[in-house]
Order: C-alpha cells, then structure tokens, then sequence
C-alpha cells in the first residue's frame, strides 16, 4: 500500500508517497502527469518524515543533494532517464540534447524528453534543471514559474529582480 501525504512547500502544496521499498512520488499543486493514485492511501510513513525534512533543508537552500530511498513506478528505459537526471549538479543545468547523451541514446531527444516530463520525483530527482539548448525554460510538470523558483533557488538562474542590478 502506497501511504500519502500533502506538504506545505515555497512552490505549493505537494503530494509526497511512499512505501517501505521507497518514495514513489512527488507531485505539484498543478502536476501534468499525475501518478495513477489507485491503491493510495493518506497516512504517515518514516520515509515520507524523512522526506519533508529534506525538502525543507532544500527549500531553506541548505541540501543540495538528497540521501533518500527511491522506487518509481515506470518502464525501464524511463527509470534510466529518471537516475540520470540525479547526476545533474545542484545549480548546474543541461540541455536535453545532453541527457539523451547522458542516457546514452544520443538521437532520442524526444524520447528523453518525455521521461524527463514524466518524472515521478522531481526536485529530488531534478528534472528542472533540464532546459532548452538556446537556455530557455521549456516544459516542466510543476508549471514554467515552478521551474524557475527552483533554478533561481539553487543559483542556475539570476533572479528576476536582479536581471538589471
């Protein structure tokens, strides 16, 4: 049984679940793929404390890295996106170009690109921090203002306010 719970969070609410194999899903107020909540249930779990307690250092901006057993549900080629995404750098970002390089599939950006959109666990696995080859912000399931917040947070991106001083 997959127990839930909501997080009070700078970008939202967020839906954290998990079992005893590991967390399973992070999701967004406004989430574009929404997992398949069947069989949840809303309660406590330890994983899931353990988890608030990271993002709260995350938010605070003093984790960068975080230390959590993961277990997303998806085909295995997603799941192979979703790990690489983890070796992307706090304040670093990459091209999807790149992380199809990463993957090991050089020509499956597309493909890439849809895993990377499908993300169970973003923040914690950061698909954010995947952006256009030009350094535009492209499609990201917690909504472009979300994604921003994030890179600004970490430092990948200059804050709006200071773009000009």
């Amino acid at each position: 049984m997959i127990l839930y719970r909501h997080l009070d969070s700078p970008v939202g609410l967020l839906t954290v679940a998990a079992t005893d194999a590991g967390l399973h899903a992070i999701e967004f107020p406004r989430n574009r793929h929404p997992a398949d909540r069947h069989g949840w249930t809303k309660g406590d779990h330890a994983l899931i404390d353990l988890a608030a307690r990271q993002l709260d250092e995350y938010f605070a901006a003093e984790r960068q890295v975080f230390d959590l057993p993961l277990a997303p549900r998806g085909t295995d080629f997603q799941r192979t996106v979703w790990m690489t995404l983890a070796g992307i750098g706090y304040g670093e970002t990459i091209s999807y170009a790149q992380l199809a390089q990463r993957v090991g599939k050089p020509t499956a950006m597309r493909a890439v690109g849809a895993a990377n959109g499908r993300n169970p666990l973003p923040i914690v696995l950061p698909c954010h921090r995947v952006i256009g080859a030009d350094g535009s912000l492209t499609g990201f399931g917690g909504g472009l203002p979300t994604k921003q917040f994030l890179l600004e947070l970490e430092g990948a991106l200059a804050k709006a306010d200071d773009l000009f001083g």
